[in-house]
């Protein structure tokens, strides 16, 4: 149902709300009763001065009777619909009920919202769980003590004579690994208060640099007329980066993205996207450009040219993450784990040979990604030495 024809519905939940009869709106408006009633039940159309006037009546302004609910409302609404696993929720009628009962329309959305929050906290703490090496020494450790505690006082309780030197030796025993068990807990609970702060404590050096170029909101064309010299001093400025490690990866990052804005200044790209649908392959013959600097524009400029932002991962040749842009509901693992078949690790064995593939992503619905890929030289070419390489994948969501 198109919204126009949805006005009179809005009308009849804002008068509602008003507390005001519907023989009072059409007194006020100078309309009759019946024809009142056959406009909020949506059999005459309505516009002009007569919307203005109710709408005036109400105390609303025209456009939330004519135009219904914001298209972020109803974008999150048939988000929401599309998950649904067991409800079978009238996709076709999402403006009508949102037009009627905004209130609970927002909540369904926020709720949704919550969610993928939710979905996407576990699915980190999941991933961290598996490969943090330094959680996984912490668990094994305390596991370990537990179990020697467990041991000992099984001893204790089940033997019924044991000699006074043992038993103090048990005692002493017990008391000296439930201090390690304590002073364990503790420090892995600070542990894990630190690195879920988000701007301390980060695990690795590629938390610290995604954490970095996120503040950035993923923009650094003001970097591309520095030199070297002065990206590491911007580099060495920023608190976030609280190690050696961190500093030497966000340079190779950041470098790379200053070069990437030179090649392709941001009008450039904007005209392309302008001109039709995301293609990096006629954007890179059109520009002369390298494949892979045309993903990394792409990805870094699409939060403020696309409505809807594009991912990216980048990856060295052993396949670490080395930086990652999250789109929603395609999962990029912290640490490891990733899906080898992506296009991003298929490039590694085939250097600077663009590659495409589509993905599909079934946990939450069928989604679909047309994802591309290439594999890039790191430093400089010498001769009888075999190059490194790194690795990018820009991740276009389709509708």
């Amino acid at each position: 149902m198109a919204q126009q024809s949805l006005a009179g519905s809005r009308i009849r939940e804002r008068r509602v709300m008003a507390g005001m009869r519907q023989a009072e709106l059409a007194r006020r408006v100078g309309i009759s009763g019946s024809y009142l009633n056959l406009i909020e039940h949506n059999r005459r159309r309505i516009g002009g001065k007569l919307m203005v006037d109710i709408a005036n009546a109400l105390e609303v302004e025209p456009s939330l009777l004519s135009e219904g609910a914001e298209a972020a409302l109803l974008s999150a609404l048939r988000e929401a619909a599309a998950v649904a696993t067991q409800a079978m929720p009238e996709i076709e009628r999402a403006d009508e009920f949102a037009g009627r009962f905004p209130g609970w329309a927002s909540l369904i959305a926020q709720l949704h919202s919550r969610q993928r929050s939710l979905e996407h906290t576990v699915a980190t703490l999941t991933d961290r769980l598996t490969h943090d090496p330094h959680l996984a020494t912490s668990m094994h450790e305390m596991l370990s003590i537990i179990t020697a505690i467990r041991s000992m006082a099984g001893i204790l309780a089940d033997t019924k004579e044991i000699e006074p030197e043992w038993r103090n030796r048990f005692h002493r025993n017990l008391n000296e690994e439930s201090l390690r068990l304590a002073d364990g807990a503790q420090k892995l609970v600070a542990y894990l208060d630190a690195a879920g702060e988000g701007d301390t404590g980060m695990v690795l050096p590629i938390e610290e640099v995604e954490a970095l170029v996120a503040a950035h909101g993923f923009q650094f064309d003001h970097l591309a007329e520095m030199s070297a010299a002065q990206l590491r001093d911007f580099i060495a400025a920023q608190s976030l980066l609280t190690t050696e490690d961190a500093r030497a990866m966000a340079f190779v990052v950041l470098d790379r993205l200053r070069q990437d804005a030179r090649l392709l200044p941001f009008d450039t790209v904007q005209r392309h996207l302008t001109d039709g649908p995301v293609d990096p392959v006629a954007l890179a013959n059109a520009c002369a450009a390298p494949f892979g600097a045309v993903l990394r524009r792409l990805a870094t400029l699409s939060d403020v040219l696309l409505p809807r932002p594009l991912g990216l991962v980048m990856c060295d040749g052993a396949g670490s993450m080395m930086l990652r842009k999250s789109v929603d509901g395609f999962g990029i693992p912290r640490f490891a784990g990733a899906d080898p078949t992506w296009p991003l690790f298929q490039a590694l064995s085939r250097p600077t040979q663009p590659l495409h593939q589509t993905i599909t992503v079934t946990e939450r619905g069928a989604l679909h990604f047309e994802c591309y890929a290439v594999a890039e030289v790191v430093g400089e070419v010498q001769i009888n030495v075999t190059p490194l390489y790194h690795s990018f994948m820009l991740i276009v969501p389709q509708d």
